[in-house]
C-alpha cells in the first residue's frame, strides 16, 4: 500500500488490484448477508397474527386483489427500492390517503400496536410476498 498526496494536502492510500478484489469482496459478502438476515428474521406467524389483529385483511390478501391491492402486488412495486421498508412503515402508522382498487381514496389504519419491532416485522413479511 502506497500512501499519496492530494490537492487538497490530505493523504489517500491507493490499493494494488488484488487489495481492491478483497475489499470489494468483503463488502459484497457483508451486503448479501444484511440483506438476507433481514428477510431471515421475519417472523411469519407473528406478522399474519398482528395483520388479522389490525383488520388489515379485510382489505388486503396475500396473493388476489381485495379493496386493497394484495400483499405481493405491494411487495412486487416496492421491489428493490430502498425506501420501501420506511414508506410501508408510515402507510401503516401515519394514516395517509390512499387509493383503492375502484379508485377512490380513503385513510389508511393505523395498525394496531406501537411496537416497532411488532412493525417492522409485519413490513418485512408484507415486502417477502
Amino acid at each position: 500500500m502506497k500512501t499519496v498526496q492530494t490537492k487538497k494536502g490530505t493523504l489517500a492510500m491507493k490499493l494494488s488490484i488484488p487489495q481492491k478484489l478483497v475489499a470489494l469482496s468483503v463488502l459484497g459478502i457483508s451486503a448479501t448477508a444484511f440483506s438476507a438476515a433481514s428477510f431471515a428474521a421475519v417472523n411469519a406467524d407473528a406478522a399474519a397474527a398482528l395483520a388479522k389483529k389490525s383488520d388489515c385483511l379485510k382489505c388486503h390478501a396475500i396473493d388476489k386483489d381485495k379493496k386493497a391491492s394484495s400483499y405481493k402486488k405491494i411487495a412486487e412495486k416496492y421491489k428493490g427500492k430502498a425506501d420501501a421498508e420506511a414508506k410501508l412503515i408510515d402507510v401503516v402508522t401515519k394514516a395517509p390517503k390512499v387509493k383503492q382498487q375502484d379508485g377512490t381514496e380513503e385513510e389508511h389504519k393505523v395498525v394496531a400496536s406501537k411496537d416497532a419491532a411488532e412493525i417492522k416485522n409485519l413490513v418485512g413479511w408484507i415486502l417477502a410476498q
